[in-house]
């Protein structure tokens, strides 16, 4: 958990120096020895910073698309800002929430429209604070021949699902505007370890998962391809994965641990060969080159199709028309603002206020 006693380094003292006047070498340490009456002291070392301790929980389980965290750690960016991160396996935006809330983790990955939906369902006590994905990633995934190409062709198939994700809390605005009738889907509950080899051996038709994870998808299916039905073909402006905290946390932590996050998370994309080796380093029976591909696919997401926009920002009037949409979706209530779930001056470029 967060260690909100970290402070800065407490500097060693100076002894002034004068000037106009030189003493001879020996007189002046003759002098040293009168002054002090022992041997001269070693000089003091500079007091460690304390290391906070902050848990993190992945947006879903310990995939390819996660590798920014483990380059993050690996290439040593938290540490340069003072934290020590475990990264922990997250099961989806409605149980990440629950942890967060709960005190179980200090920050979490969500999706920002799961998170507006919770809050209007009256989940309270968290804020967000980043983006990691400027668009919206989630979606469903079939494999070809199996029929569905689509979204009215899963009328009537079954989908794998993790209780909690957005994907499925999502779906019934997805079917309405996509023309398909949510009624008529199957839902079946796999654990999300299993929800790719569930698809890969035909005991469900499709399964919910992110854009992003095409790759891992078709290697635990054998080689076979994958057949993606975006939510943002029909959702329009919605941001994918963000960092939630708990609110009211100390900004210094926060923004440090964002800085970081993002260093990674750039640096990932930039370098995905090398994030993909690194990621298997640490997850040893995922590939690299199939944590290399998820990584590759994700550059299309973290950057903004605007100019000007830095990698991590959250737009009021973006967040704004997310809110009128699953409002006019009926997903939310009426009268929440972008504020009330969203903390602006903790995203990047701003500057945080005191006592957030």
């Amino acid at each position: 958990m967060v260690d909100d006693r970290a402070q800065g380094p407490v500097s060693a003292p100076v002894l002034p120096r004068r000037f106009g006047h030189r003493l001879p070498a020996a007189t002046l340490v003759v002098s040293l020895l009168a002054t002090t009456g022992c041997d001269p002291a070693p000089p003091k070392q500079p007091v460690p910073q304390p290391v906070a301790k902050v848990t993190y929980l992945t947006g879903f389980g310990l995939l390819g698309q996660e590798a920014y965290m483990f380059v993050a750690r690996d290439k040593g960016y938290f540490r340069d800002v003072g934290l020590d991160v475990d990264i922990q396996p997250g099961a989806g935006t409605g149980e990440n929430l629950k942890l967060l809330l709960a005190g179980k983790a200090d920050v979490a990955a969500v999706d920002l429209t799961g998170a507006l939906i919770a809050y209007g369902a009256g989940t309270r006590g968290f804020t967000v604070v980043t983006a990691i994905h400027q668009r919206s990633t989630s979606c469903i995934i079939a494999l070809s021949g199996r029929g569905i190409a689509v979204p009215r062709d899963l009328e009537g198939r079954t989908i794998g699902y993790q209780p909690g994700g957005v994907n499925y809390t999502l779906f019934p605005v997805y079917a309405r505007l996509a023309g398909l009738d949510a009624a008529r889907v199957k839902w079946v509950t796999v654990p999300p370890p299993q929800l790719r080899a569930a698809l890969g051996a035909g005991s469900v038709d499709a399964i919910t998962e992110l854009v992003v994870g095409k790759p891992g998808v078709e290697a635990a299916a054998g080689g076979r391809t994958a057949v993606l039905l975006p939510y943002s073909d029909y959702l329009t402006d919605l941001y994918g994965n963000v960092l939630a905290i708990p609110a009211g946390r100390r900004p210094d932590i926060v923004t440090r641990f964002r800085d970081a996050v993002l260093r990674g998370l750039l640096y990932a994309i930039e370098h995905p060969a090398e994030a993909g080796q690194i990621f298997a380093k640490y997850q040893p029976l995922y590939k690299p080159a199939v944590a290399e591909a998820e990584t590759a696919l994700m550059a299309a997401y973290v950057r903004s199709d605007r100019a000007g926009v830095p990698a991590g920002a959250l737009e009021p009037q973006r967040v704004m028309r997310s809110i009128a949409l699953l409002q006019a979706a009926g997903a939310v209530p009426a009268g929440i603002t972008p504020e009330q779930v969203v903390s602006f001056d903790l995203t990047p470029g701003a500057t945080p206020t005191a006592g957030r």
